[in-house]
This record gives C-alpha cells, structure tokens and sequence, in this order.
C-alpha cells in the first residue's frame, strides 16, 4: 500500500453504544521501526483511536477527552517480513472486567505478554467504528501502511473468536484462512479485501451485505497474487550488508540505491531443489548503468563478509552485469549476453536440480540459453561451488545508483500492473514473459509443490 490509505464513505454512529467491535484481517507487513497503521478512527485531535505496528510491535493506542485512556502494546515483536499473520481484535468498552476489554489474538493466539497495558474506560467509545472519520492504512493521513492486506473484516457490535476466521490445517498444522466464516456484520460492520472484484479505480466496495464503501484517498489498490494461501517471495530488508544504504517499497518489491555505492538485496524465499522463476525490471538510473541481477547462497548472504556489495564477488553468488552483460562468480567475470538498463526486463531462472542460472533480456533467452535442457544446461551459467550441495539459494540483486522493482509473481512492477501476462503452466505468479516450463514461481505453493 505504501502511502495508499482508505477513507470510510458511510456515516453515522455504529452499535448501539459504539463501543463493541471484532476486527479480523490477514496482513503482510513491510518492516518498520516507527508506525504503520493498520486502520484508525478520530473524531477530533483529542478523541482517536488507532490499531498500528509501532516499533515493531502490535499496539493499540487511543485519546479520550485529551486523556491517553488507551494504551494495549505487546511485547512480542513482529520482524519477519516474509509472514502473513492473522490478527484478530476484539474490543468491548462495556464489558466490566478491564482486561476483558481489549484481546488481540495473532495467528489463533491470544497475546497476553504486555509491555504497556491501559485499558479504556467503562463505556468508552469505539472511535474505529462510531465515528465517520475511519481509514485503513493509516492514521489522520499519515502512518501508512506499506505492505498486503486480506480479508478484512469488522465485526459491528458482536465478539467473535479467532476461530470464526481461521483455523488449524489438519495437514500441516498451519493457521489458515477460513474464506466463507458465518457471522452478522451489524449496521457498521463490512468486509474488505477478500478477493479485487470490488476494487474499482478510487473505491473499495464493501463485499458484505451492508454497502458501507470506502474511497482510497491518496495512492492506487493494487490486487497482488501474494496472500496467505500462497506466500510470495519479497526483498528481505533484514539483510546485512556492507555496501551502501538502500531504501524499499511497494511491500517490499521495490528498492532503491541513490548514494553511489553498491549494495545487494535477496529473497525472502530460498529452496534447495526445484526450478524457479522470477523477473526484475530496472525504473531508472540516477547515474551510470551499474547494476547486478542474479542468485545467492544463504551462507553468501548470513555471512558479512562474503554478502558484500556486488554479485558475483564470491563463491557463493552469480550476477548478471548491466553494463556489459557479463556473468560474474567467484570473483571472475565472463561474456554472457547483452548489456541492460533502464526499462529493460530481466528474467532470471535458477534450476537447482541441474545447478545452472540462465538470464534472459526482455523474453530473450541470453548466450541461447535453455532452461529447460536439464544436465545439458544449454547456454546457462553453471552455478559456483558455493551455491551446489543443497544450499539453500535464493534470488538477489546488486542496486547501483537505481531503483529496481522484482516481480516474484505478485503482478507488479511497483504499482504497475502486468497487462499482457506470458503463459506459465505452474499457475504459480502472473509474470510478464513466458515462464519455462517445469519452472515456478517462488512462493510457498511453487517450493512445496
């Protein structure tokens, strides 16, 4: 969502004392270490509420008549950007037992370890559904959320458990969503983000039965193939790195190196068999035409040392060069294909089972290369040592003055939606070329596949 937020549409009060509420949704956030607001409400700049990640924890925190009366932060943090997780917020101002006024359950679990634990008033108003001034992704139009959100629903004037929305897979033990759950919506209550056939240019329509609808304020809803039935690959911002600083986006599909100096970026994703596929589509360049596409160990990328700043440099990582289009690894650099830069689409496809890359420039296969030839591994680049006896690989990408935006099968380039998608028989990601066949996405569904 980035800066992208909604503004509720519908007025007027909710329940009858506006002060019960559930609010179940499924979010994959980007990390952050200030705030990114998951959906707020205010009345004015002294009467507000807000249901936020701050400082890396779930919090929900309020005013009422200028008094701070709310304060619900975990201990537990939330780090890991490659997770969905369901969170579930139940809020009853009227019930007499304050503790019994707020619980947050995440993934079918309540979270009873609190750093700060003030509870509203008895009988104080739920400012997330009472008042007309409601908006998800973020707070008084700031506080944005970056990052995917599914599923989400509020419950108006009725407590539902956790287990009205989710449930354990009897397979893998795995929370999962439960798509069609039975409740009663209330005057107040809506649903949204259950599937985009109610995304529509500046509105969100409400897929409940109540027609409360939002207008997204400022930026663009974009529907992604990413969701917690299928788990796509993004760029990790957790990774160490000795090069220079570098900024993401667009939950985290997009990053940014302007300070002229490398620095290097990899999946979320990694796997140790299979055959993958993923594409990177460099926006600009503020200087030069200096940038590395490619794969690397997890060893390369765990170890500061050997991350570095450029692929290539080590035994554990390959890169495509966009100045000439040479292939380095292992410190050496070879003739592969044509150089590459702004606009340009590059396709990467790593076969893990024959431990050979290939490259391609916009649906051009480079050095003739086949990804499909198996052991042959015609016209693709053998892996180095430090990349083969099962180590977990997974793609990456050298930043040099540019901002690159990697298509992991979500759609997108950014925000920019894939309009004439190629074939690709995994039905794994939309992607804007032909995906090789036996090749996948990387997502939980392609690696377990």
């Amino acid at each position: 969502m980035a800066t992208t937020y909604l503004q509720s549409d519908f007025t007027g009060t909710g329940s009858a004392s506006g002060a019960k509420a559930t609010y179940s949704v499924w979010v994959k956030a980007a990390v952050k270490d200030d705030r990114s607001t998951i959906i707020s409400g205010r009345a004015d700049a002294n009467n507000y509420m807000k249901f936020r990640f701050a400082n890396d924890s779930l919090t929900f925190y309020g005013n009422h008549s200028s008094s701070n009366n709310l304060n619900i932060e975990t201990n537990r943090k939330f780090r890991d950007p490659s997770s969905w997780y369901h969170i579930v917020l139940q809020v009853d101002t009227t019930n007499a037992t304050e503790t019994d006024r707020v619980k947050l359950f995440v993934n079918g679990v309540q979270e009873t370890s609190l750093a700060n634990s003030t509870y509203p008033a008895q009988g104080a108003p739920l400012y997330l559904t009472k008042e007309d001034d409601v908006q998800v992704g973020a707070f008084n139009n700031t506080e944005h959320f970056d990052g995917c959100m599914s599923y989400f629903y509020c419950i108006d004037g009725t407590i539902y458990a956790p287990t009205v929305f989710g449930e354990t897979d009897s397979t893998d033990g795995m929370w999962k969503i439960v798509t069609d759950p039975t409740v009663t919506y209330g005057s107040k209550g809506w649903l949204i983000f259950k599937n985009g056939a109610n995304l529509s240019g500046s509105t969100v329509s409400d897929q409940s039965t109540n027609s409360n609808d939002w207008t997204v304020a400022t930026g663009t809803i974009t529907e992604t193939e990413d969701c917690a039935d299928n788990n796509f690959s993004t760029l990790s911002p957790l990774t160490v790195d000795t090069g220079g600083a570098k900024t993401y986006a667009n939950g985290n599909t997009t990053a940014t190196e302007t300070a002229n100096s490398w620095t290097s970026t990899h999946s979320t994703l990694m796997a140790s068999t299979g055959k993958y596929y993923c594409e990177t589509k460099l926006v600009s360049f503020s200087g030069g035409s200096a940038s590395y596409i490619g794969a690397s160990s997890a060893y390369s990328i765990q170890s500061k040392a050997n991350a570095g700043s450029i692929l290539g440099t080590d035994t554990g990582s390959v890169g495509y060069y966009a100045t000439n289009g040479n292939v380095d690894k292992a410190g050496a650099s070879t003739a592969y294909g044509a150089s590459w830069g702004a606009g340009n689409i590059i396709g990467t496809a790593i076969d893990l089972d024959n431990n050979f890359i290939y490259f391609s420039k916009d649906g051009v296969w480079q050095n003739s290369g086949d990804p499909t030839s198996g052991a042959t591994g015609t016209g693709g680049v053998a892996l180095p040592s430090g990349m083969t006896g099962g180590e977990f690989i997974g793609f990456s990408i050298s930043p040099h003055e540019s901002v690159m935006a990697v298509n992991y099968g979500n759609g997108y380039f950014q925000t920019t939606v894939i309009t004439s998608a190629g074939t690709n028989a995994s039905n794994n990601g939309i992607f804007e070329y032909d995906v090789p066949t036996g090749y996948t996405a990387l997502c939980t569904k392609g690696i377990n596949t």
